[in-house]
């Protein structure tokens, strides 16, 4: 059996040798010059300038790609940012249209009292300047009375509780106005209560008897 050779004291070990061929230096950030360069001192121009033109082409790239990626990532945050933002906003205002919307529903019947009043005259004096503050008050909230005599009928936002017919109405036409309704921005808050005439066109007029 063969015992393993151990090397003599003396005798000198192989060394292994790493070339690191990284043009820029990872501690300094510099550009490393080659051996052959460095040994002969200060080499011509001519010979450095393709050398260092590819680093820097190479740094420029690498930067480049950085900041593009940077400046992606920013733009997708900012949209995402001023998305949120604005889906905020319609929410709060929904919650405040929909409280808003909710007082003046209860009022309703008070604007009833208020325009009945008006009807027979008995809108006078200090209950005429209340109920003109409180008409004026919930229109600025954004409340807004529809339904006119004379106007096409609209099955969305009225409700007929009469019908007649007419010759002098071309369609479905609101005739009388029983019961004021309100809208609150794009919301309906109460339909209004109409009388509705529909066209019946007119008799034909007979003959003359021979």
């Amino acid at each position: 059996m063969t015992e393993p050779r151990h090397a003599a004291p003396d005798e000198e070990q192989p060394q292994v040798v790493v070339n690191d061929r990284r043009r820029i230096d990872p501690e300094t950030g510099e550009v490393r010059v080659p051996a052959h360069v460095a040994e002969e001192g200060t080499a011509p121009a001519v010979a450095d300038e393709p050398l260092v033109a590819e680093v820097v082409d190479e740094v420029a790239a690498e930067l480049k790609s950085q900041l593009d990626e940077r400046t992606a990532d920013l733009q997708r945050l900012t949209a995402e940012y001023a998305n949120y933002r604005k889906r905020v906003e319609r929410d709060r205002e929904a919650v405040i249209n929909n409280a808003k919307a909710s007082v003046a529903s209860e009022l309703l019947s008070v604007l009833d009292d208020v325009e009945r009043a008006a009807a027979h005259g008995d809108l006078t004096g200090a209950f005429k300047a209340v109920a003109d503050k409180l008409v004026s008050t919930l229109s600025k909230t954004g409340l807004e009375p529809f339904a006119h005599e004379g106007e096409a009928f609209d099955p969305s936002v009225h409700e007929a509780v009469q019908h007649n017919t007419s010759p002098d109405v071309d369609g479905p036409t609101v005739t009388a106005v029983l019961r004021r309704g309100y809208r609150f921005g794009d919301k309906l808050v109460r339909p209004a209560l109409v009388a509705v005439t529909d066209h019946e066109p007119a008799a034909a007029p007979q003959a003359e008897q021979e």
